[in-house]
C-alpha cells in the first residue's frame, strides 16, 4: 500500500482546516433541510455545481429530511433502484426525477 504524500506542518494544517470548514459546511446545510429552510429539490440542484454538495452521500440527505429516519431513507432508495453510497453529484436526471416523485 502506497504511503500518503508527505506534507509539511503548514500544508498539513491547511488541509485540516479545509476538512473542518467542509465538516461544517455540510453540517448547516443538513440542519437547514431538517428545519425546511431548503427542499430536496434545491440541494440536489445545488449539487450539480458545489462540489461540496455534490459529495454528499444522498443517504445522508435523506436521513436529514423531517420525517425520514435511517431505515426509511435506505428503503426508498431501494425502491427508486439508488445505491446507498451514491453521491449527490452523481445521481443521473432519471435517479433525481424518481427520487423527488417518490419523497414529494
Amino acid at each position: 500500500m502506497p504511503l500518503p504524500p508527505a506534507l509539511s506542518a503548514d500544508q498539513r494544517q491547511a488541509a485540516l482546516e479545509k476538512a473542518a470548514a467542509v465538516r461544517k459546511q455540510r453540517a448547516e446545510l443538513k440542519d437547514r433541510l431538517k428545519m425546511g429552510s431548503v427542499s430536496l429539490k434545491e440541494l440536489l440542484d445545488q449539487g450539480q455545481s458545489d462540489e461540496v454538495v455534490g459529495k454528499m452521500k444522498v443517504l445522508t440527505v435523506l436521513e436529514s429530511l423531517p420525517g425520514l429516519g435511517k431505515v426509511k431513507a435506505r428503503r426508498a432508495l431501494d425502491e427508486v433502484g439508488i445505491s446507498d453510497t451514491r453521491r449527490v453529484q452523481g445521481l443521473g436526471e432519471q435517479q433525481r426525477r424518481k427520487l423527488l416523485e417518490k419523497l414529494g
